[in-house]
């Protein structure tokens, strides 16, 4: 429970009492407000007590200026107790649009051909008439449906489609076979494709912001307002969409053009619920019962019709870190790493991936940042090595190389300054069927035992993940029990096996790998 309403909007912020009288300070100098905001004044204002425990009415008049500025509402407000009312969401109208919320109603006002302010109001009142524990509940309910039961559903709708060179990939680990939602073909499977100038060839080629999502605008603000209550991070980045692929073993080849994050999480990101939604209700999963779905994706033709759609996806990783050996663990190994998604995360809440795993997105440079490469480097700076200002979702980019060797992390830029301490590889690709996504499964390879004496204590997942999971490559029972477990997204098993698979070819005596077979079976 919170004790001000400074404090809960502080908390809603995502920062600390310390980041955000820093924030506080850095929005005075940009200003030219007088106030001033310690991090111990700031504590006691939330606590509810003023200046050294005078009365709130005795705030310094600079500081509440300052924080009346930030915040547009009266000082006496923010440091009032917050509504007590259980369970029910209070939107504020002043404050509850910050930024990128803002962003997202004037964005879904002009592609629904609304008034300025319908969405706004639209996703207030639909905020006004949800309940905190409703929403928590659907959450957990999608949450709590298996990787199995998402494939079988897709493959209950694609039936009717087959296509014998598309098949949904799968393994078999231990006698059993684990499918996956990914479609792909023996042309885009076992690539171990270099990532290199030479090899990592996807190209811009056209800049304009096609229209080509299908936007249902009642489920746009549904989504807006579900977003909202659960505190998921949202931000309207530009992306790119796939238009054409040819990958190889020689060279990951292709095209994209541009589009907005907004965009897809508003139009065929909500595939993702509305499959979850029936198959939690027990309703069919099969054409025209899932009216998102039949509008966006109705077939096989129409997933594998690239450029006529919004296809968006990313770099999907395997990340394996050499170690010495070690008298408890055994002998010489990799540390592979699997994340526990965040319910912060618009994409694969709660669930099982590999890290990194990003949106395929540019920083500042559009065409440079095509290559999967640049993707796979950033993501590695920001989930494993803390670099928040390369985190598309968590503020303006106000460096115009954010990736440049002299501002990348210290464990990054150590990997970087010897070519032989590490390699990255693109392992395989799909199409995955949930939303359309496409994949580049990736696999980092940190050759050069040192990282881990070095740098093993700096390797730290961002607020994306809720928890990271550490694996021996040599642990054969674990990584059968880690292959089989229902938590997983389908695209963080597919990189994962793919990556796995490729790493047993590599890694010699550091793997033993309880996948004997790779196949693909038809939907």
């Amino acid at each position: 429970m919170f004790r001000t309403v400074l404090e809960q909007k502080i908390r809603e912020r995502r920062q600390t009492f310390e980041e955000f009288a820093e924030y506080a300070e850095e929005f005075a100098r940009e200003h030219g407000h007088p106030g001033t905001l310690s991090p111990r004044h700031l504590q006691r204002l939330v606590a509810g007590r003023g200046p050294k425990g005078q009365p709130l009415g005795s705030v310094r008049p600079a500081t509440a200026r300052l924080l009346e500025s930030i915040f547009d509402v009266s000082v006496g407000e923010l440091l009032a107790a917050p509504d007590p009312t259980p369970g029910v969401v209070q939107p504020d109208f002043r404050t509850m649009y910050g930024p990128d919320l803002t962003r997202a109603c004037a964005w879904l006002d002009e592609h629904a051909g609304w008034a300025g302010e319908t969405s706004r109001r639209e996703v207030g009142s639909r905020l006004a008439r949800l309940r905190q524990g409703e929403v928590l509940d659907r959450q957990m309910r999608r949450a709590k449906i298996g990787r199995s039961r998402v494939v079988e559903a897709l493959r209950d709708y694609y039936r009717t489609d087959a296509a014998s060179e598309y098949d949904l990939y799968r393994v078999r680990c231990s006698g059993r076979d684990i499918a996956t939602s990914v479609i792909s073909r023996l042309e885009w499977l076992d690539l171990a494709c270099p990532l290199t100038p030479e090899t990592d060839r996807l190209a811009l080629v056209d800049i304009a912001h096609d229209d080509v999502c299908r936007l249902d605008p009642r489920c746009a603000v549904d989504r807006l307002a579900e977003t909202a209550a659960l505190d998921v991070r949202i931000a309207n980045a530009p992306i790119y969409r796939l238009m054409s692929i040819d990958t190889g073993r020689l060279a990951i080849a292709g095209s994209v053009g541009m589009s907005s994050f907004l965009e897809y999480a508003l139009s065929a990101d909500v595939l993702e619920g509305e499959l979850l939604d029936a198959i939690t209700a027990s309703t069919d999963t099969v054409p025209g019962a899932l009216r998102m779905r039949d509008a966006c994706l109705p077939d096989l033709a129409s997933v594998l019709s690239l450029s006529e759609r919004l296809c968006a996806g990313g770099v999907v990783a395997l990340c394996a870190i050499a170690r010495p050996g070690d008298p408890y663990r055994g002998g010489r190994d990799y540390a592979l790493l699997v994340q526990e998604r965040s319910g912060e995360v618009l994409n694969a809440s709660r669930t099982l991936a590999v890290i990194p795993k990003g949106f395929h997105q540019p920083l500042t440079d559009v065409r440079a940042d095509a290559r999967i490469g640049a993707t796979l480097s950033r993501e590695m700076d920001e989930e494993l090595f803390g670099r928040v200002e390369v985190d598309s979702t968590c503020g303006d980019h106000r460096s115009a190389v954010p990736m440049h060797p002299a501002r990348l992390s210290e464990p990054l830029r150590w990997l970087t300054d010897d070519s032989q301490r590490m390699r990255m590889e693109c392992t395989g690709f799909g199409l995955n069927l949930v939303s359309g996504n496409y994949e580049f499964a990736c696999l980092v390879v940190i050759e050069d035992e040192d990282f881990w004496c070095r740098y093993g204590g700096d390797i730290e997942a961002n607020w994306e993940a809720s928890g990271l999971r550490l694996y021996s490559s040599l642990d054969h029972d674990l990584l059968t029990e880690l292959l089989a477990d229902e938590s997983w997204s389908n695209e963080g098993l597919f990189a994962f096996a793919q990556g796995l698979a490729r790493l047993s070819e590599i890694g010699g005596g550091r793997v033993d790998s309880p996948l004997r077979k790779r196949m693909a079976s038809a939907p």
